[in-house]
């Protein structure tokens, strides 16, 4: 398949020259956050506003006490999140030269990871590198660029180059939150358009620690694949010789895979999707492995009570629920479900054997969700070693507390 392109230079997608600038004051309390380098700033937080604004245009905040310049952000108002911030405390113009030192800032960070054999990465994690509500993955030569917020169509042109540039990426694709798909916007943009290049298969094949994957750059969830759990992928792989493993909400099956290729004899992969167990099955042969692949389509907590029942046990459990807790109503259920899971999985584990457990969710702390996991594993009357608790792998650094979501806790049961 050949998508069509539709490039920069015939999209005009060149820095509008109608963005308006805005004076803000806030409130004590949020001008406390900014000064800390929260970068969010709710509507709630503001008390002066010099003018009306749309997406993009440039919010000058300057602070209570002495009017001077606090911080600068981009304005949007299709959200209770009204002010993304940009920079603080120092004075900047908001061009393509700052951009580019941005995303090469990034790029920065990113280095050491791109030392491994592995040619996929988040090169632009939103908040987190000073870009809220952009997020920019590369597979391969593709980059993919996932936008949540319209704030970013005055730039786009700048930042796009800029990315091609420090990425070396081919090819460049959009895609645009479900919020932003419903409304028109004024470049006629949509879901899948590609900005640079030309894109000839949608489905990409990229490489993680020597492990081959895909990704489907347009129709694919979030960007195609999901690149955070890389670091403890890895370590599975590195664990799974002669091992048997089940990987509970398997997905794509990112765990079986490096478990497979790093010497499993059998490998079970849970997911209630046939379609995702399916790419599973098809990201495994894309590699060399001599163990045997298993799939079940089933609920995740029916299929473990069903293995308990068949009395089931392996090496290795690993279990990756999707986010719990879209809204912060939804914590104790998401709590309680974790602790569900912990005991589910403790018990299909053989002595002296590993359990794996991982949260996505960022409204459940780590330390509430390690204390619960544990909660989980002693009420099914087992003991166990903490091994070892991992978080974020390097392209997806921590700028915010609220950008912190991944934990992962490797526990040695007996």
């Amino acid at each position: 398949m050949i998508k069509n392109i539709s490039n920069l230079a015939a999209m005009n997608l060149t820095p509008t020259e109608s963005i308006d600038k805005i004076a803000i004051k806030l409130t004590p309390k949020a001008e406390k956050f900014v000064k800390k380098g929260h970068p969010w700033i709710f509507e709630s937080s503001i008390v002066k506003q010099n003018k009306e604004g749309k997406a993009g245009d440039l919010c000058i905040i300057f602070d209570q006490s002495k009017n001077n310049f606090l911080a600068c952000g981009l304005y949007d108002p299709d959200s209770p999140i009204r002010i993304k911030v940009l920079q603080v405390h120092k004075a900047a113009t908001i061009n393509e030269h700052w951009f580019q030192q941005k995303i090469v800032a990034a790029f920065h960070k990113r280095r050491d990871l791109l030392q491994t054999d592995t040619n996929s990465y988040r090169l632009i994690f939103g908040e987190n590198d000073g870009l809220p509500g952009l997020i920019a993955d590369v597979y391969d030569t593709v980059l993919v660029l996932k936008l949540y917020s319209f704030i970013w169509f005055p730039y786009l042109h700048w930042i796009v180059k800029s990315l091609i540039k420090e990425s070396n990426a081919k090819i460049c694709v959009l895609r645009l939150s479900r919020a932003l798909q419903k409304k028109e916007n004024s470049l006629k943009l949509k879901e899948g358009d590609v900005l640079h290049g030309v894109l000839e298969n949608e489905v990409v094949i990229f490489k993680e620690h020597g492990v081959l994957f895909s990704a489907n750059v347009i129709k694919g969830h979030k960007t195609g694949y999901f690149l955070d759990h890389r670091h403890n992928r890895k370590q599975i792989g590195d664990l799974a010789a002669n091992k048997t493993v089940l990987d509970v909400f398997s997905y794509a099956g990112g765990f079986s895979v490096h478990a497979l290729v790093g010497g499993a004899k059998e490998v079970t992969s849970i997911d209630i999707s046939k379609q995702a167990l399916a790419l599973a099955k098809a990201n495994a042969n894309l590699n060399d492995y001599k163990g045997t692949h298993h799939t079940m389509v089933i609920d995740a907590f029916e299929g473990l009570a069903q293995l308990i029942h068949q009395g089931k046990k392996y090496d290795m459990v690993i279990i990756d629920p999707p986010s719990f807790a879209k809204q912060e109503i939804e914590v104790p259920k998401a709590i309680k479900s974790y602790e569900k899971l912990a005991g589910l999985g403790a018990a299909l584990v053989k002595n002296k054997g590993l359990l794996v457990l991982a949260s996505c969710t960022s409204r459940v702390s780590a330390d509430d969700f390690f204390k619960v996991s544990e909660k989980g594993i002693v009420t099914q009357g087992l003991t166990f070693e903490c091994i070892q608790k991992t978080f974020h792998d390097d392209d997806h650094p921590i700028g915010f507390p609220e950008g912190a979501y991944l934990k992962c806790g490797y526990y040695r049961i007996s």
